[in-house]
């Protein structure tokens, strides 16, 4: 603070210097038009002056630098933005309000570095977050193409899954190749028959043996172990029984067998603790293909004469219908071949013309048997096995029942 008291020379107006100052303990003059003002430092603010911008053309803007406001001292230290006090003009006809102290400018903060912003321009709205993209449509399972990865890799797609895929018929013959076994498989039995009960054993056995696993794999079940071992056994007391008694008792050695069987798969049935709806569907395939074993032991029961036509009319049979031709067509044939195959199979033995019968008989079974061995997309296990075995096998009862007849 100063000791002496200095006047303002110009405060009445008429530049009259007024009186000097006295000590400090003097006492001043006072005066309704002068000032007092002291030269050291003092709670008064700088002055700072209003700065008006420059008009300017809209598309010729050029950032302008604002003069600092006054910093107190004794304030509290303040946010600083990252960028410089520089601000982009507005258009003209556009004013900036007075900057006060301790105000900071509003910043829009988002993902890109936040751009300056001009003291008295209005916050931006803030942008709604971009909505999440939709997830793309699943592809149907059916549909072709790339399946999803798996760590073991995916098997090659079967021709019955490429059938259901495409909406073809659940019908699909098992083609020439089982055919021809199925050939091989009848002359086998016909060779087996013209040697004797027990050289027709053997391949009865393995026919047996194909029935019982081809039945269950139609069915869908799979692995059923127990399934088919109870059916197998099944045909094997059937022909242990039929060895035992002779032909004249075959009738009773079948069914008694069959009817035995049908109440063991009963009993082991009510024992399992499997779900009620798979308890009986098993108990319904594990009877059919204990049934179809035990029947196909007919051709053990059956006069030898008959089972050697039978067993080449079959032969004859399926290897027509494998071939490529037309359905009605192929049907016809197939059935012509097996009526032909019986008259020159019979003509080797006493059956005589009585042969055409007895051949087309079992080409009439064993084309239901293929049939059914067709059914419901069947795979390739289930030509190798069902369609295979069920065309013998279903002509067992019309070579047992004609076999009698005739004889």
């Amino acid at each position: 603070m100063s000791n002496d008291q200095q006047y303002d020379p110009y405060a009445n107006g008429h530049g009259q210097q007024g009186p000097q100052g006295h000590g400090q303990h003097g006492h001043p003059q006072q005066a309704h038009d002068v000032t007092q003002t002291w030269e050291g430092q003092t709670w008064d603010t700088q002055f700072q002056p209003t700065v008006q911008p420059v008009a300017r053309p809209a598309a010729q803007q050029q950032p302008v630098a604002y003069e600092a406001p006054y910093q107190d001292p004794y304030a509290q230290p303040a946010y600083e933005p990252a960028y410089d006090s520089t601000a982009y003009l507005t258009p003209q006809g556009v004013t900036y309000e007075q900057p006060q102290p301790h105000q900071q400018p509003q910043q829009q903060y988002a993902e890109a570095p936040a751009a300056p912003v001009a003291y008295g321009t209005p916050a931006p709205e803030p942008v709604a977050p971009a909505p999440a993209p939709a997830p793309a449509p699943v592809a149907d399972a059916a549909a072709p193409g790339w399946s999803s990865p798996t760590t073991s890799g995916n098997t090659r797609i079967t021709d019955a899954q490429r059938a259901r895929a495409e909406g073809r018929s659940p019908v699909i013959e098992p083609g020439f190749q089982p055919a021809v076994l199925t050939a091989v498989l009848g002359l086998l039995l016909a060779g087996g028959a013209a040697l004797g009960s027990y050289g027709l054993l053997v391949p009865l056995v393995l026919l047996q043996g194909l029935t019982a696993a081809g039945w269950f794999r139609l069915n869908g079940m799979w692995p059923a172990r127990q399934g088919i071992a109870l059916a197998f056994a099944g045909g094997l007391v059937a022909d242990a029984a039929l060895l035992a008694t002779g032909r004249e008792h075959a009738a009773a050695a079948i069914l008694g067998t069959l009817g035995a069987w049908v109440l063991l798969c009963l009993v082991l049935q009510l024992r399992s603790h499997a779900d009620p709806d798979e308890r009986m569907y098993g108990l319904m395939a594990t009877i059919a293909s204990a049934a179809l074993t035990v029947v196909a032991a007919g051709h053990l029961g059956a006069d030898p004469d008959t089972v050697v036509v039978g067993g080449i009319a079959v032969a004859a049979t399926v290897v027509a219908r494998a071939l490529p031709l037309p359905g009605p067509v192929s049907l016809i044939v197939a059935l012509l071949a097996g009526a032909g195959a019986g008259i020159a199979a019979g003509g080797l033995n006493d059956l005589g013309t009585s042969g055409a019968l007895v051949g087309l008989a079992a080409g009439v079974c064993a084309l239901i048997g293929l049939r059914v061995a067709s059914y419901d997309y069947p795979s390739r296990f289930v030509h190798m096995t069902a369609g295979i075995a069920l065309p013998l096998t279903a002509a067992a009862p019309a070579v047992y029942l004609l076999g009698r007849a005739l004889a």
